[in-house]
């Protein structure tokens, strides 16, 4: 069905595409609430986080983006802004809503750096994918196997702490969150995974 593998030169033949749909800034504590009412109606969601890059050795920066990604819409939410307040701490632990990302494992230690939680609901989809035999260990390589094109990456250093963030990492960091969920999408429509419970 799946290519177990599949080379960087093949993935830059392939066409490239992003999220095309509706994106919601959420930048300011009093939106969060209305959010996640809309955001805490699904089962499946895409996720992933953004931080600002660090050029020095032994620096870091907290998470400053928290994307989720719901059938026709992504939620932006500059946590660096906001502040992870109870409901986000709420949807990091409800386990019943299932947060479908790659690389979750680091995206959760960092954010229980800012505030500690107990995780819960999280579905790496690299593990999910050893089932059916596909090596992929990333994003880019998982979309390009399973959706068929490739995702830009050129925004993935920029500032995500910036004062305002500009329509092209809007758009990049929202079509991490949709791929998430296009995927886990089509392999549970083809009946190739178990849907987590």
């Amino acid at each position: 069905m799946f290519e177990s593998n599949i080379t960087k030169a093949e993935i830059n033949e392939l066409p490239l595409d992003r999220y095309g749909g509706e994106i919601v800034l959420v930048d300011k504590a009093e939106q969060i609430k209305g959010a996640f009412e809309e955001i805490n109606q699904h089962q499946f969601v895409g996720f992933d986080t953004e931080t600002k890059p660090v050029f020095v050795k032994g620096q870091f920066n907290d998470v400053a983006l928290v994307q989720i990604g719901i059938p026709n819409k992504v939620f932006l939410i500059r946590i660096n802004l906001t502040g992870l307040t109870k409901e986000i701490i709420s949807f990091f632990e409800n386990s019943t809503i299932k947060k479908l990302g790659v690389g979750l494992r680091d995206d959760i230690i960092f954010l229980q750096k800012i505030v500690p939680f107990n995780a819960a609901g999280f579905v790496e989809l690299n593990e999910m994918v050893n089932e059916i035999d596909i090596e992929a260990n990333g994003l880019r390589k998982l979309t390009a196997i399973i959706l068929g094109f490739r995702i830009s990456k050129n925004a993935q250093v920029s500032n995500w702490e910036a004062k305002v963030l500009n329509p092209k990492q809007q758009r990049y960091a929202a079509t991490d969150a949709w791929v998430c969920l296009e995927m886990f999408n089509k392999l549970t429509n083809l009946k190739l995974v178990k849907i987590p419970e």
